[in-house]
């Protein structure tokens, strides 16, 4: 699922995208009406083409950078392993106190109280 954050700068990269092609278009007229030749309207036609393409391409790689962004930040969390040890017994090793860990496990259910 996306982030909110990841969310709005697509946002933004796809009307960054529609700008850019917008732009592509104008430039194509532009070189269209003061084009000569049969050629030259060609020309300018695929540079419109390319432009648009470019675009896309900028589209694309803004979104996969957002991506991983989110999946960078996700990875920095203190609790993930790194080389098989936690953030928590790190911290504990420069110490030299030999960590105590709770009864129980981290993820999944926790021991139901009685009295509730």
């Amino acid at each position: 699922m996306q982030s909110t954050k990841e969310k709005v700068k697509n946002m933004a990269s796809a009307a960054k995208e529609q700008v850019d092609v917008y732009k592509a278009k104008i430039d194509e007229k532009a070189e269209m009406a003061t084009a000569r030749t049969e050629e030259e309207r060609v020309i300018a036609h695929e540079h419109a083409k390319a432009n648009e393409a470019k675009a896309k391409m900028e589209l694309h790689e803004a979104k996969a950078r957002h991506a991983a962004e989110k999946l960078g930040t996700k990875q920095s969390h203190p609790l993930v392993e790194t080389h098989n040890q936690t953030q928590y017994e790190y911290q504990h090793e420069s110490l030299g106190v030999v960590p105590t860990y709770p009864s129980h496990p981290l993820e999944g259910n926790l021991p139901r109280n009685k009295h509730i």
